[in-house]
């Protein structure tokens, strides 16, 4: 991007839910100077916007674009540094935008959830951004910037002691706010896309899809060998084996070494994804394997949780599978551009921690902790850094480019900058 260009940054999608808080975000804590402008389908929905904002921004220039319009997304991002973009879902609205990005050499960051559209992206832009120089992160929001750093940091960590990552894990121990309606829409576009398509679900079910390369070949020598945990620790021989499938196959778990139940989180089917998509970039190791899981705590009350809420889960998923289901299911989930009050977004906070097994015998735990509701205030700050992370951090950013990560893009400059927003990460060793 060696051409100057007419202005810095531009939200797209500046007035759904998600981008109203972006963009108040940045209007209370961007650079004085920072060439800004935000960016939708109607100017009258910009125009509004723009008088709630605080300040400077409320001189934001605003432009009117069609993100599904290739021409309408080749001029916009031959104007700007960076494009931040909230509009979604992706897999169908948000391939031009991404492609004129690649193009133009300009960088890109996205709130995506969706496998498929990841996959796509990196097929047709990840070879002409790193002709370009270009960054096009997806991800960038609650999906998936707690994983990708969380398990980065325990990396760097590792790194610094001579090792690599093995088995590593993700537990969501707590967790209160909502999931957008948009990345329920996503969920949706999704569905539909797997339906009929047994190529896009091969891409879905495959947790090195999105990785450079594949899976990666198992390390030479022999596997350790599993040790049954739960009940089937507790039965003899044969027994024993037959009651670990069982375990196994089930969506609640005991966790090992704990006496708290697992069940599934319902973010892991991409976000595990995202980081494989790191640990191939990085080099996280041969032996990496990654996994998520939610922690609903000890005894009767936590299996008991575990188990009403992974068959909650597995119900909605199954509704937006099953058409005749999908009415009553879409009655009961947010709808795009829908949102909670600001005093329920205020009690919003979730906590993370990441475990992982190295080559060195140590044991490393990040943790991600932050007082914001995951899916849309704690969202908006993640995107919003993130966005100012590839406007101002230049020097400080991996030298990367192409279809990208926050982890592979960003990195730590990221986490330095939601530290300073209140986002606890950090990490440390624990010998084995």
């Amino acid at each position: 991007m060696s051409e100057p260009r007419e202005l810095d940054l531009v939200l797209v999608g500046a007035t759904g839910f998600v981008g109203r808080l972006t963009a108040q975000h940045l209007a209370q804590h961007a650079p004085a100077g920072l060439r800004i402008a935000l960016a939708g389908r109607s100017l009258t929905r910009l125009q509004r916007l723009s008088r709630e904002l605080d300040g400077a921004a409320r001189d934001w220039p605003l432009v009117q674009v069609d993100t599904t319009e290739p021409a309408a997304c080749a001029e916009l991002a031959a104007r700007t540094r960076v494009v931040a973009t909230t509009v979604g879902p992706y897999l169908r609205l948000g391939g031009p935008l991404a492609a004129a990005c690649a193009a133009a050499g300009t960088h890109y960051a996205d709130l995506t959830g969706e496998v498929l559209f990841v996959h796509r992206s990196i097929a047709e832009n990840h070879e002409v951004a790193k002709g370009t120089g270009a960054r096009i992160v997806h991800a960038c929001g609650f999906d998936s910037v707690p994983s990708d750093l969380g398990v980065l940091l325990c990396a760097e960590a590792a790194r610094a002691d001579g090792a690599d990552l093995a088995r590593t894990s993700l537990a969501v121990r707590s967790m209160k706010g909502g999931f957008s309606g948009g990345t329920v829409d996503s969920a949706r576009t999704q569905v539909d896309a797997l339906r009929g398509d047994p190529a896009a679900r091969k891409v879905v079910d495959d947790p090195w899809a999105l990785a450079e390369g594949g899976r990666p070949p198992r390390p030479a020598g022999p596997r350790t060998p599993t040790t049954p945990t739960g009940l089937a620790a507790k039965l003899p021989g044969p027994l024993a084996g037959v009651v670990a499938k069982v375990e196994k196959a089930s969506p609640v778990r005991r966790e090992e070494g704990s006496d708290h139940f697992t069940g599934p989180f319902v973010m892991a089917a991409f976000n595990t994804r995202i980081v494989a998509r790191s640990a191939s970039l990085l080099g996280y190791g041969e032996g990496f394997r990654y996994r998520e899981y939610s922690d609903f705590g000890p005894g009767a009350k936590g299996a008991v949780t575990a188990g009403v809420t992974s068959a909650a889960l597995l119900g909605v998923l199954g509704g937006l599978s099953f058409p005749p289901l999908r009415p009553v299911v879409d009655r009961l989930l947010p709808k795009p551009g829908e949102g909670p009050s600001a005093e329920t977004m205020t009690a919003g906070r979730f906590r993370m921690e990441v475990t992982a097994e190295a080559t060195n015998g140590a044991r490393y735990r990040s943790t991600v902790f932050a007082p914001y509701d995951p899916g849309y205030s704690g969202t908006a700050v993640m995107f919003g850094e993130a966005a100012l992370a590839l406007c101002e951090d230049g020097d400080r950013l991996p030298e990367a480019a192409g279809v990208l990560t926050p982890a592979t893009a960003i990195g730590t400059p990221l986490a330095d900058r939601l530290r300073a927003h209140g986002f606890r990460l950090d990490v440390e060793r624990i010998d084995a």
